[in-house]
């Protein structure tokens, strides 16, 4: 790709929605720059995220991280519907960090998708047009007598046809559409269809690259000792015993800890586990889990900060007819990614090149920059495929230790995390507990909801997706938000996370109190609520709702809307002689509006509730 340099008039601003708008700049070449070489071929560009060759092929640039979600192919099919592309050759092609060129580049909140639709349909609504222009004049015939199709433009009255690598360089020629004219759905030939990912054979045949594959000449491997306590300081070490280990070059101090360097993996991994390090452990070295849930429910006893009032809980409460209290809480949890933290740094001077498995390229960029004190412009991001990020990969402490390492070693580095650290060192799920509270009236229905929950060091974390989604005349939600010394970060579904649990255990709990059957009364609840109810129908009909079960099963239902998505669940359980709580099946209603690829929605479903069942059973950090 050619490199250009951008000003305020290489931008154009398109405007595209999700739960509320956003703007987001978008790169529009000259003229000039509309015709590029790539090797033999000469490639039109009419913006930042899509190149057509001379021989037909498309280019889309994504730039947003994979990391098995699928926007690798969900992005490119949005483009190619609209630009009435033959998806056959359609490639792909990474986006490396740029200040501003294509936006923001940060992959997290289930917003690829929903944030870069609109965007992405008119990118190849523009090209569509330019092309179709191009033919048009080639012809001398009227725009409106032509269309496109499968890579082709086609003239309706002679049959006259010209594949779009034929019609590049007059294209690039045209003035660019500011409002080209959107596909109806209805007419949508990829767009809503069942698509395989455009890179699963390259993970096959381990073609693909992620972080831990990368391989830079002259590279040596790095692990790094991490203080035992959050927060804690070297205050001396020993490296003889390791660099005594055969393939280990050196022994170097970050601000992190240190780092063993050596020839390969396994030996800086050896060469570690010789290190002699005296810690300074700091403030949190009596810190205890014990200690932190006695902390979590003191607070509780006393009022937090308001997150949502409305009509008056505590009157209501005080007068119901019948009174349910609960008190709930969840531990810190961990990503367990599948591919360990990992970064590739090479600091040359003034300048540093990394490689890294990053949900935000431009955050990694401006970290390096900060750690080094040199411009952003001259750190170059190369983003690689992830090894699963659920958040983790939001955060840069393995970039920023990747940089100084590399710096202090004067060579290219690549930082590889043990399993080990990963767990110890997360920025984990933050821990909550919840004091709640409702009342109901004669029959049942609920008049008061009250909930206060405590949680560690950041709001939105603990708090997102608090307000109930149920129609309760009088309610009251508040929070303490305590620092814990724990490191803790966003964990995939967020908030909600935290906050579906809590609700709908509660709402079970209603539910029990009223008599009455659990979907039944959720769906008696949300009136105000179509799609949330849409998808707790959907879900109890498929799951086969009060029909009867084998001897010993039992069935439980919840809901949730986050992230533009309502989704419901149906698992059906049972618990054996042992004690082990043994899931049999999970029936799931979801709605989450229009769909690019049902494949990668299906997929993603699968995996969480492979990840909601971890979580729930498996997975508890402790302090």
């Amino acid at each position: 790709m050619s490199t250009t340099t951008l000003n305020r008039r290489d931008f154009i601003k398109v405007t595209a929605t999700a739960s509320a708008a956003f703007v987001l700049g978008f790169y529009l070449p000259t003229e000039e720059q509309r015709m590029v070489k790539i090797g033999a071929f000469e490639s039109f560009e009419p913006n930042a995220f899509l190149s057509i060759n001379n021989t037909g092929k498309v280019v889309v640039t994504v730039a947003k991280s994979e990391m098995g979600q699928g926007v690798r192919t969900s992005l490119p099919m949005i483009v190619a519907e609209e630009l009435e592309a033959d998806w056959s050759k359609v490639a792909v092609e990474q986006a490396p960090a740029h200040p501003n060129k294509y936006g923001s580049q940060g992959t997290g909140g289930s917003a690829s998708v929903r944030r870069s639709y609109d965007m992405l349909r008119k990118t190849g609504a523009t090209a569509r047009e330019m092309l179709i222009t191009a033919a048009a004049q080639q012809w001398g015939v009227d725009v409106s007598s032509c269309y496109a199709e499968q890579g082709t433009v086609v003239h309706k009255l002679s049959g006259k046809k010209l594949l779009y690598g034929e019609l590049v360089d007059a294209a690039a020629k045209l003035p660019v559409p500011a409002n080209p004219t959107l596909k109806d759905p209805k007419d949508f030939r990829i767009v809503g269809k069942p698509t395989n990912q455009i890179d699963t054979p390259s993970r096959v045949d381990g073609t693909a690259q992620f972080g831990i594959d990368v391989r830079v000449p002259g590279m040596v491997y790095a692990s790094l000792e991490h203080s035992p306590v959050f927060g804690g300081k070297v205050s001396s070490f020993d490296a003889g015993n390791a660099k005594k280990i055969a393939g280990v070059t050196d022994v170097v101090q970050i601000d992190e800890g240190i780092a063993v360097l050596a020839t390969n993996t396994w030996a800086a991994f050896k060469g570690r586990e010789a290190l002699s390090v005296k810690w300074d452990e700091g403030k949190h070295a009596g810190q205890s889990q014990e200690n932190i849930w006695k902390t979590f429910e003191d607070a509780a006893k006393s009022s937090g900060s308001s997150e949502h009032s409305s009509g008056d809980a505590a009157g209501a409460l005080g007068s119901a007819a019948q009174k349910t209290e609960a008190a709930y809480h969840i531990p810190f949890v961990a990503h367990a990614t599948m591919e360990p933290m990992n970064c590739t740094a090479h600091v040359r001077g003034t300048t540093c090149e990394i490689w890294a498995p990053t949900q935000v390229p431009q955050s990694a960029q401006n970290e390096a920059a900060r750690v080094l004190g040199i411009p952003a412009d001259n750190v170059k991001v190369n983003v690689t495929l992830l090894g699963g990020g659920f958040g983790r990969r939001l955060y840069n402490d393995f970039v920023a230790q990747a940089v100084k390492i590399s710096k202090a070693a004067n060579a290219p580095v690549q930082l590889v995390w043990k399993r080990e650290d990963d767990m110890q060192h997360d920025l984990y799920r933050p821990a909550a507990y919840s004091v709640m509270a409702g009342g109901l009236d004669a029959q049942g229905s609920p008049v008061a909801w009250t909930h206060r929950t405590v949680g560690a060091s950041s709001k939105g974390l603990v708090t997102g997706g608090i307000i109930p989604p149920y129609s309760i005349p009088n309610i009251s939600i508040d929070s303490h938000i305590l620092d814990t010394g724990v490191p803790i970060g966003a964990w995939r579904s967020v908030g909600p996370s935290v906050t579906a649990f809590f609700i709908e255990s509660f709402v079970d709990e209603l539910a029990i109190a009223a008599k009455k059957d659990p979907y039944e009364y959720r769906r008696s609840l949300l009136g105000n609520k179509p799609r949330l109810k849409g998808a707790l129908e959907l879900a109890a009909e498929k799951a086969g709702w009060g029909k009867p079960l084998p001897a010993g099963r039992a069935r439980g239902i919840a809901c949730c809307e986050s992230f533009g998505s309502n989704i419901a669940e149906v698992a059906e359980v049972s618990v054996g002689n042992d004690g082990v709580l043994r899931v049999h099946r999970v029936v799931v209603g979801i709605d989450s509006g229009p769909v690019v690829n049902p494949k990668t929605i299906e997929a993603q479903i699968e995996g969480a509730i492979a990840y909601g069942l971890s979580a729930a059973t498996k997975d508890e950090i402790t302090i």
